[in-house]
């Protein structure tokens, strides 16, 4: 009853961690289906916590550092890790993975969204758990926490509270360069062992596109990041701020140009309604 009373007390304490998770659960349903998406979430977070353990008492992956346990008692704790903190791990690396789809998938054709057209994604087999997608995933899930942590490092300057420090700070914004490498072997680990189970699983429709599903997560993929530079801006911290919107402005950039098509470009993309292909 105990641990009840502080999963809802975690809930209440990290609204916004918990409105990401089930914008998660939605969006992967919705793309890849319930039983792909409860084994991707327990993969990644159960890979996440035993990187968090393991690096709170031995240093690897993530380097050294230490939760304060300033929330004990206030929220789930399991050992000395926070509960919403490895949970996070799974619908970041889930929105990595839409945003490393979108950017590799073939497409083909266009479709109406209003005054734009976007460029429906065909699902791939070899392409959507290739070698590619998954090294691409791994860097974009490295690349936000480069935003993240910085700022959840000042949590004592905002409603996060100061729940962990490094011992040592590292060179960017505080946080050491190891971190970053552990969230990569998170990562890594994680879709190594999903990946295979995947695809025991019956494939997915060819047919149809996921452009639309993919979104969702590509949403929750920049929601996160909007989240996290609007509380960097609000605490004062612009240069560290304008540092992360510059790191991913082209990526948004690149993303934009490869799934939508714009007005202006309509005359040169078609000949009556028939698509030229690229």
């Amino acid at each position: 009853m105990d641990i009840v009373i502080l999963l809802f007390n975690t809930i209440a304490l990290r609204p916004y961690v918990f409105v990401f998770l089930a914008a998660f659960l939605y969006a992967g349903t919705q793309l890849i289906g319930w039983r792909r998406t409860w084994r991707f979430w327990l993969i990644s977070w159960l890979t996440a916590f035993v990187c968090e353990y393991s690096s709170t008492r031995t240093g690897i992956p993530f380097g050294w550092y230490f939760y304060t346990g300033s929330t004990v008692g206030q929220e789930l704790y399991l050992a000395d890790v926070p509960f919403m903190d490895s949970i996070s791990f799974s619908f970041l690396l889930y929105a990595a993975y839409c945003v490393a789809l979108c950017l590799l998938l073939p497409h083909e054709g266009y479709s109406s969204l209003g005054r734009f057209r976007l460029k429906p994604l065909r699902f791939n087999e070899h392409t959507r758990t290739g070698l590619s997608v998954l090294a691409l995933t791994v860097f974009l899930f490295m690349f936000i926490d480069m935003v993240i942590d910085p700022v959840a490092l000042r949590g004592d300057r905002w409603f996060l509270g100061k729940i962990y420090y490094y011992p040592d700070p590292g060179i960017h914004f505080g946080v050491p360069l190891a971190n970053y490498v552990g969230w990569a072997v998170v990562g890594t680990l994680s879709l190594a062992i999903y990946v295979p189970l995947e695809r025991r699983l019956p494939p997915l429709d060819p047919s149809d596109s996921p452009t639309s599903h993919l979104l969702l997560g590509v949403g929750l993929y920049y929601g996160v990041l909007f989240f996290n530079l609007g509380v960097t801006f609000w605490i004062g911290e612009w240069f560290m701020g304008i540092s992360g919107m510059l790191m991913h402005l082209p990526i948004l950039g690149l993303l934009i140009h490869r799934v939508v098509e714009f007005p202006s470009t309509f005359s040169s993309s078609y000949h009556g309604d028939v698509p030229v292909n690229h």
